[in-house]
């Protein structure tokens, strides 16, 4: 089981309100107790910070409000000694405008990092090369006038995207994946993964809609089909190569993957030979929407079985005690998110618990003059939309700060009330945090549940079930309880005794053929003797 530690806001250890790495060596104990195997943590690299870390300045190296290459180590240390490993998040689609890169291709538009990013000149009437649009709003180029030519950033301005045309971009990242595997990460966590690679001849995105002066940048990036600025084929190439790379270490390379379509998806991971897992961004849009959960997990289960990283939540979306709780009570909401969670424990691959997610937390209230989020601050209309609310500083007691930092933290926002705290729920066998722990060492003794060949089976509209050899985990998405006579199912081996709900916990092994699934639950089978 992997756990996202989003570094600005899970813990400060020296008190200057940011996080830092040695904030998670201080935790290194907690994520031990709650049984992680893998913390993925986001980027810590020197940055200007204006997408959060995501502007990369320095591939090697640590930033100093993060901390220094001697706190990594040091929680390298740590980590290794609780059988806990460390994934570092990397981010080879663009660099910050900082980047010494950067710097000198503008400098010297003759220079060899000129062709480390990709320049066009203007179209016929002066304006940008094609109608690729940003992530955060306006077009996905900016004008240079030194040189006369524009530059691609598929985010801000400030993030120009490298070239991966060039051979020497991927030599430069070689570099950088030896540095940190060297130095002990157990792998990569890879941002935008579909997006390195651009279509050839920079032809225009078909457009799926009008686009109107009141639509949000969201709404204006889906205003059209991302043909030839995401997703390329090409793309798997830079992951073959790097799998090549990590493969003498052992790590492992999880690429963020944004592309709906389930077989477009599967490619990254179909041949074992790139990406070994998919950090499925679909999973983190959905809401409490059955029939796509249904659809979303199915498809990608058939085509590609262990190959997916399941999520409900991270950094960059609504956190599902939130998104599952429109129009119902948030113990529903956190009943909802177990379910999936359970679910997401036969489906064979390493799924991720966003730091947060354990205590069944909402979005925090953040301060409307308090945003920090690239696309809440430079467009005020549009602070909806911000990321800041799924950012907040981890609650960990009910001191000042909820004990996150003794300064003032990076992005102000309400206190969490105790309840809502890791303090007070650790003294809670009953607590939200007790569930998710009982889950994860539920999974640790119970290899079943990840043995043999995964199979989908058909059990109604509503109903989401996966079987192993050992294992038969279901998923009831109804409002209703779904009963189920595991006798009639044609299952190998048998009697089947259900061991765990996501609903009760660990269950005592009953043999009974017949079974009933609450709603909106998760209940997982084992057959022969409990584990």
């Amino acid at each position: 089981m992997g756990y996202q530690a989003y570094i600005r806001s899970f813990a400060d250890h020296d008190g200057d309100g940011m996080g830092d790495l040695r904030g998670i060596v201080d935790k290194v104990d907690y994520l031990a107790w709650l049984g992680v195997d893998a913390v993925w943590i986001n980027p810590f690299f020197p940055s200007p910070g204006h997408d959060h870390g995501y502007d990369v300045s320095d591939y090697v190296d640590v930033d100093p409000q993060h901390g220094t290459l001697a706190d990594f180590d040091e929680l390298i240390s740590a980590t290794r000694k609780v059988g806990i490993r460390v994934i570092v998040d990397i981010v080879p689609n663009h660099t910050s405008n900082e980047h010494a890169w950067f710097t000198a291709a503008v400098a010297d538009p003759t220079g060899p990092f000129r062709d480390f990013y990709i320049w066009k000149p203007p179209a016929a009437d002066g304006g940008p090369p094609n109608n690729w649009v940003s992530h955060f709003g306006g077009p996905a180029w900016t004008f240079e006038p030194v040189s006369g030519e524009y530059y691609c950033h598929l985010f801000l301005p400030e993030q120009p995207d490298l070239n991966w045309q060039n051979p020497a971009v991927a030599d430069a990242f070689d570099t950088a994946l030896r540095f940190w595997l060297d130095r002990g990460a157990a792998g990569f966590r890879i941002d935008v993964a579909h997006g390195c690679h651009k279509d050839p001849l920079f032809r225009d995105n078909p457009q799926l809609r009008t686009v109107t002066p009141n639509m949000s940048p969201r709404a204006v990036f889906d205003s059209f089909d991302h043909r030839f600025d995401l997703d390329q084929d090409t793309n798997i190439e830079v992951f073959r190569r790097w799998n090549q790379v990590v493969e003498p270490y052992g790590a492992v390379l999880i690429g963020e993957l944004g592309a709906e379509d389930a077989e477009r998806a599967a490619r990254y991971v179909a041949d074992g030979d790139a990406l070994h897992q998919l950090f499925y961004l679909r999973s983190t849009w959905l809401e409490w929407e059955p029939a796509e959960w249904k659809t979303s997990i199915e498809s990608l289960q058939a085509i590609a079985p262990g190959g997916v990283s399941w999520v409900l939540s991270c950094h960059d979306r609504p956190r599902p005690a939130t998104r599952f709780g429109r129009g119902v009570d948030d113990q529903r909401a956190i009943s909802r998110s177990l379910a999936l969670s359970t679910l997401a424990m036969v489906l064979g691959g390493m799924p991720f618990v966003y730091q947060g997610e354990e205590l069944g937390l909402p979005d925090g209230n953040v301060d409307p003059n308090s945003v920090t989020d690239p696309l809440a601050a430079r467009f005020s209309q549009w602070a909806g939309e911000g990321r800041d609310g799924c950012r907040t500083p981890m609650p960990w007691d009910s001191t000042p700060n909820n004990g996150f930092t003794r300064g003032e933290p990076w992005l102000k926002s309400a206190p969490r009330p105790a309840e809502l705290t890791v303090e007070s729920q650790r003294d809670d066998p009953e607590s939200t945090i007790h569930r998710y722990r009982d889950l994860l060492a539920f999974r640790h003794k119970t290899p079943q549940l990840c043995e043999g060949q995964a199979r989908v089976l058909d059990l109604g509209p509503s109903v989401i079930a996966i079987e192993r050899p050992h294992c038969l985990a279901i998923t009831n998405l109804a409002t209703e309880a779904f009963s189920v006579d595991l006798s009639t199912l044609t299952l190998p081996g048998g009697p089947w005794h259900q061991s765990f709900s996501s609903k009760n916990g660990v269950l005592e092994a009953k043999n009974d053929s017949f079974s009933e699934v609450a709603a909106e639950s998760t209940s997982i089978y084992l057959n022969g003797a409990p584990s």
